[in-house]
């Protein structure tokens, strides 16, 4: 993201809000409604988990550097996160480990990963009125409007990107310590060369998605 004035960041973060009232308005009428944002991350990987966040602001508060997850350095996205947590009124993430995604396929996982928060959002006492999705349709809930590049656009969308994209991350170096060879703490799971190499040479883990890696198989 490039350098903003902290008033300019202000009126950036402001219009990730207004974005989701002006949703809830037009939606269901009502600017005020508990909207829960979802986005997931580690879709395309080759090794790990996917993950999913959810998150529900009941007011506008101001996060620093709020953003799709992509768009914030990697250094600053645990303190965007963290400030995330403080500010909302409900945060969760949830996994769909690699076997999981092998059994049922990927979509499977993500409406998994998807009604997970839901449930947990519902159990914590919020009910949401409209629940906003990154990316494509996706048949999980009535409530679901989804929003391509969603994450760039909704401030509750974007919340979710960011405590997704840190947990994961955070995950995928720790399961890089088991297995330093694939090193997951800079691949996070993707299949770069030096990911594949050790492939080759090393074989699979219980943490590798076999249906994306067939020719390895």
């Amino acid at each position: 993201m490039s350098k903003l004035t902290l008033e300019q960041d202000r009126a950036r973060v402001k219009s990730l809000f207004d974005f989701d009232r002006k949703i809830a308005e037009s939606c269901l009428g009502k600017p005020d409604a508990i909207i829960l944002g979802i986005d997931e991350v580690g879709r395309g990987p080759v090794a790990g988990p996917l993950a999913a966040g959810g998150v529900v602001f009941t007011s506008e508060v101001f996060i620093q550097y709020l953003n799709d997850s992509k768009k914030i350095t990697e250094k600053r996205r645990p303190i965007v996160a963290e400030s995330i947590k403080k500010c909302s009124n409900f945060f969760d993430v949830e996994y769909a480990s690699a076997s999981e995604i092998d059994e049922f396929g990927i979509v499977c996982a993500l409406k998994k990963v998807f009604l997970a928060i839901i449930q947990k959002c519902e159990k914590s006492g919020y009910i949401p009125d409209l629940i906003l999705i990154d990316g494509n349709k996706i048949d999980i809930d009535p409530r679901v409007t989804t929003i391509v590049k969603g994450d760039a656009q909704s401030a509750s969308i974007a919340a979710a990107s960011v405590i997704a994209k840190v947990a994961r991350d955070s995950l995928m170096t720790d399961l890089g310590n088991e297995f330093p060879q694939y090193e997951w703490a800079k691949n996070k799971g993707y299949g770069t060369k030096a990911h594949t190499d050790a492939i080759l040479e090393f074989g699979l883990t219980d943490q590798h998605r076999r249906t994306f890696l067939k020719k390895f198989i």
